[in-house]
């Protein structure tokens, strides 16, 4: 069976609008929650972007059993890999069995340049993660930690500590990284790509390592009454994203990318964010995915009509990946 899950974009919505829509998520039959982690939004357009693990323990604690997991950047930089070892297993020991997962990943300027060092290149980052995937399982196995290179530790230990503690989900977003993390990454989070993409994704996962491991995914959709309402809620809220990852990993500002994406037209969206209308449309996508073998699949309505969304889906999208009595009625 695969799991449809909501995503819980801090970008785009207050921490409180946020606890409102993952409670109707739950309600609606959602399967679990996916949360961003950023300290600046895409767009001065989104307007926000709490403090996603603050915000995490407090959406725990409103819902009644979903669980939840996040994608963060433990390098040294707004997070040393010590202080993500602590948090994760801090919120995976209050609530035991709803953090099952943290996916990593290396970062964008827009987020960790505010400590005022320089920006990496990838293969540096590419190490730094390597190294503070490495510092994080030793801290959950109760291990004295100190190292020097690339990411200095002194002496650190987690003292509390979860009975499960969560795997570490890699996110990667090309072939190149996918097949990087698949020696140490538990699973694989990516994007919506066009199919032959997402299969090369795919592909260089198991083939570094990967075989076997679990594939989760994360869908860009807009949902509306009528595609050109959703297509004008893609455009307005989500088109920063359409500029390549090289350029997005490095830019500083929400500014900075409106200014990136000057040129990106309404019909231009259609490549990044599955635009429709139709319920049924998103339930031929879903099972598409499904059939590639994404075992999670959290879904990110980019517009801000998030509880038309969530309340649409609940109903019409959700029940085609249902069980019953008699076995799994999807996928």
């Amino acid at each position: 069976m695969t799991l449809i899950g909501y995503h819980a974009s801090h970008e785009q919505f207050s921490p409180a609008e946020l606890l409102g829509y993952v409670q109707a998520a739950e309600a609606a039959g959602f399967g679990a929650v996916m949360s961003s982690d950023h300290l600046t939004p895409w767009s001065e357009r989104q307007g926000q972007s709490g403090f996603a693990w603050a915000w995490l323990g407090a959406a725990l604690q409103a819902t009644q059993s979903i669980p939840f997991g996040i994608i963060t950047v433990p390098m040294a930089w707004r997070y040393h890999p010590a202080i993500t070892a602590q948090a994760g297993a801090t919120v995976a020991q209050m609530f035991p069995g709803r953090l099952p997962w943290i996916a990593v990943g290396t970062g964008q300027a827009m987020n960790e340049h505010v400590i005022g060092e320089r920006w990496p290149s990838k293969p540096e980052r590419n190490e730094r993660l390597r190294a503070a995937v490495e510092i994080i399982r030793e801290l959950w196995a109760g291990k004295l930690v100190s190292r020097m290179e690339p990411i200095k530790v002194d002496q650190a230990r987690v003292h509390t500590l979860p009975d499960k503690v969560p795997r570490i989900v890699a996110g990667a977003l090309s072939p190149n990284t996918a097949e990087f993390a698949g020696g140490w990454a538990d699973a694989l989070i990516t994007i919506n790509q066009p199919r032959d993409k997402l299969g090369e994704i795919i592909d260089a996962f198991r083939r570094g390592g990967g075989k076997g491991k679990p594939l989760y995914l994360q869908t860009h959709v807009s949902f509306a009454g009528s595609d050109e309402e959703a297509r004008a809620n893609a455009f307005d809220q989500w088109r920063s994203n359409a500029i390549s990852a090289a350029i997005s990993e490095t830019l500083r500002l929400p500014e900075e990318f409106d200014e990136a994406c000057l040129k990106v037209r309404p019909e231009d969206m259609d490549e990044h964010v599955r635009i429709s209308a139709d319920p049924r449309r998103h339930v031929e996508l879903l099972k598409a995915d499904a059939a590639m073998g994404f075992e999670e699949i959290y879904v990110h309505n980019v517009g801000r009509n998030q509880r038309a969304f969530i309340e649409a889906f609940g109903r019409e999208v959700l029940p085609s990946f249902k069980t019953d009595a008699l076995g799994p009625t999807s996928v």
